[in-house]
């Protein structure tokens, strides 16, 4: 154990008093305890063995005040519970941990009071930056407000016109497009859109993809089946009834997202329709678990894991003081077709009984 018996009882603990006992400056002490790379690895090793054992606890607080950080980033999604966020949070989580950064995340629900109220706490503990996956109703003004108080700023998965901040997301537009067109070219002419917040860029961009898709096929979009909002398993769940008592029942449907499609697969099973061959279903994202059901889902790979990362490495350089263009930088989607979308009537995947 480390002596400091020079110290009165009560006397607040420095780094002077680490830097003194091994002979080093303070400087080094702050590096060492934020584990920086500009000290050696025994220095930050000795350093964190002398605070432990003489009970120092770094300050954050303090810190921040010396050098205009916090080492606080928020992260702000719409739907935590959703395995694609999970990714992309995982991914942005290793890229910031490595940077020394602690995460404050807000699960917002689409709600714009509970991101507005989450930013002002930000504000209060002074982040150093925000990612933003922004609620519905969220305006440029408020952004670029954050921005215009030098607050670093990168959105991510949706967009919002005219902000001052970086976005990295999807394609949805190809991707929807792309998986749309597949189902075409499998002989549909039926097909409907189940989901997506068309408040949202994402439902608005997936949206325009199915438009786009059947208006090149020579196929009316309006003339097809469009329940917009469905967001969660159990939204697909519930749009089964209004599928199967459409006037003219669709013979394949484009899901918003896999979780809406995942939802959906089983409720048409009791209602003794089998996914693919009796009605082909697509979801959206490709989150881990759809490539394993029956019929495996044919789904659209958005990669979370580098939207996710590309939003963290974007905001570091913000928060370092780089200039970051506005332009949105979209990540290139990838169709993967499965054993949920033959051609109608044809059977790809095993039958679960006979």
């Amino acid at each position: 154990m480390a002596s400091f018996s020079g110290l009165r009882p009560g006397k607040r603990l420095t780094l002077s008093h680490i830097a003194d006992q091994l002979g080093i400056s303070t400087a080094t002490v702050s590096l060492a305890l934020r584990n920086s790379p500009l000290v050696a690895e025994d220095t930050r090793a000795t350093v964190k063995r002398t605070a432990e054992e003489i009970g120092y606890i770094y300050n954050r607080s303090a810190a921040s005040l010396r050098t205009a950080r916090s080492q606080i980033v928020g992260v702000a999604v719409h739907d935590i519970l959703n395995p694609y966020f999970a990714e992309a949070f995982a991914a942005l989580e290793t890229v910031l941990e490595e940077q020394g950064q602690m995460i404050f995340i807000c699960n917002h629900r689409d709600n714009v009071k509970r991101q507005r109220a989450f930013i002002n706490t930000l504000l209060q503990h002074r982040a150093d930056g925000v990612i933003l996956c922004p609620s519905v109703d969220t305006t440029a003004e408020e952004i670029n407000r954050l921005v215009g108080q030098g607050i670093p700023v990168t959105l991510m998965c949706r967009q919002v016109p005219k902000v001052w901040a970086p976005c990295i997301l999807g394609d949805d537009v190809a991707g929807a497009y792309a998986v749309t067109k597949h189902l075409i070219e499998r002989g549909h002419s039926k097909i409907a859109m189940v989901g997506g917040r068309r408040d949202s860029s994402t439902g608005r961009d997936r949206h325009a993809g199915w438009c786009k898709a059947l208006q090149e096929a020579g196929i009316d979009p309006t003339a097809q089946l469009d329940l917009p909002e469905a967001m969660t398993q159990a939204d697909g769940r519930e749009a089964v009834q209004t599928i199967l008592e459409a006037p003219d029942r669709p013979s394949a449907v484009m899901c918003f997202n896999d979780l809406v499609a995942l939802g959906m697969m089983p409720m048409f099973r009791r209602h003794k329709l089998e996914p693919g061959p009796d009605i082909a279903v697509t979801g959206y994202d490709d989150i881990d678990g759809a490539a394993a059901r029956t019929p495996a889902l044919t789904t659209v790979q958005n990669h979370p894991d580098k939207i996710g990362r590309l939003a963290a490495l974007t905001l570091l350089r913000q928060i370092a003081g780089e200039r970051v263009p506005h332009t949105p930088i979209r990540i290139e989607p990838e169709l993967r077709i499965r054993e949920s979308s033959p051609a109608p009537g044809e059977r790809l995947a095993p039958a679960l009984y006979d």
